[in-house]
Parts: structure tokens; sequence; C-alpha cells
């Protein structure tokens, strides 16, 4: 028969070894708590990292579009105050007489070189004439169509007089043409 203090010892040693391993084990779930927190804290920074990464992407590509716009649309008030400027010009070379044109040769040839420059200016800072022809047919999308007239030998929608020309900045519109436009039936 065994000895009860062999036995009692044993008993020490087993409950000795159970305290050590629970508390072992203890120590291994507190580890892998603190893991899989840090693991969480880990996703949760590099999902926000990746965030602010977009985030910064998405602003260089705002702010590369918004200098774009400002570069190409930027004077666009400017180019619209001078479209009169070219109106009036052309008015005057328009209503200039073959007498007058005699007379004051020199200053008309200035004046339709100030046009012709003019001109270079606003295609050098991409605006363009829009200049309809009378037949054409209009255009809503370029074309303002200051009234409407039955003109014989026309059909409806087709330009019967071209008021002022319209200009447009890169692909938009600055101003659009002014036309008369035949509300003439077809038949």
């Amino acid at each position: 028969m065994a000895d009860p203090k062999e036995n009692d010892f044993l008993d020490d040693i087993e409950t000795a070894m159970a305290e050590e391993f629970a508390a072992e084990e203890a120590e291994i779930d507190d580890e892998d708590l603190e893991i899989d927190q840090l693991r969480a804290e880990r996703d949760q920074l590099k999902d926000r990292f990746m965030r602010a990464l977009a985030d910064a992407e998405n602003a260089r590509k705002r702010s590369d579009k918004d200098r774009r716009e400002a570069e190409n649309y930027g004077g666009s008030k400017l180019a619209r105050d001078m479209l009169p400027v070219y109106d009036n010009m052309k008015r005057a070379l328009e209503a200039a007489t073959e007498d007058q044109r005699a007379v004051s040769g020199p200053l008309l040839e200035g004046v339709e070189l100030t046009m012709r420059e003019l001109l270079s200016v606003f295609k050098k800072h991409g605006i363009d004439v829009i200049a309809p022809e009378v037949g054409d047919k209009f255009d809503p999308q370029h074309h303002q169509a200051m009234f409407e007239a039955p003109v014989p030998g026309t059909k409806a929608g087709d330009i019967i007089q071209v008021a002022a020309e319209g200009f447009m900045l890169h692909d938009r519109l600055l101003r659009p043409a002014q036309v008369g436009v035949s509300s003439q039936p077809a038949g």
C-alpha cells in the first residue's frame, strides 16, 4: 500500500502542476487576446491608412482638374467682355462704303489689322468663332434663334439671317450665334 505522505506529496505536485498549467494557459489566453487586439488595431489602422491614401489621391486629381479648368476657362469673363469689341469692329468694317474706303483706307486697314490681331489672340486662348451661313441648319447647341419668319424657298429650321457670330471657349459655349430661322413649312 502506498504511503499517505507520498500520496499527499503527489497530490501537491499534481495540484502545483495543475495550477502552473492553468496559469500558463491563462497567460497564453491573455497573449492570444492581446495578439487578437493588436491584429484588430493593425487592420483598423491599415484601413484608415488606405482610406487616407485614396482621399489624398482623389484630392490630387480634383486639384489637377481644377487647375486645368482654371487655365482653360478662368478668362471666360474677360473673353465674354471682349466679344462686343469684335462685334463693333466687324460692324464698322461692314458699314464702310467704297467712298469711305477710298478716303479712309489706312484707317480701315488699321481696324482690319486690329480685328485680325484680336482673332489671333482669341485663337491663342482657345476661343473659336461660330460663323453660321444663311441656309445652314439651326443648331440649338450653338445658335440662338432671335426670330422666326416664313421665307419662301427655305425649309423650317434653316438659318435665314445671321445677326451676330457666336464663340466657343475650348469645348464650352461662350456665346451662341444669334440667328433668324425660317418657319416655312416644308411643302
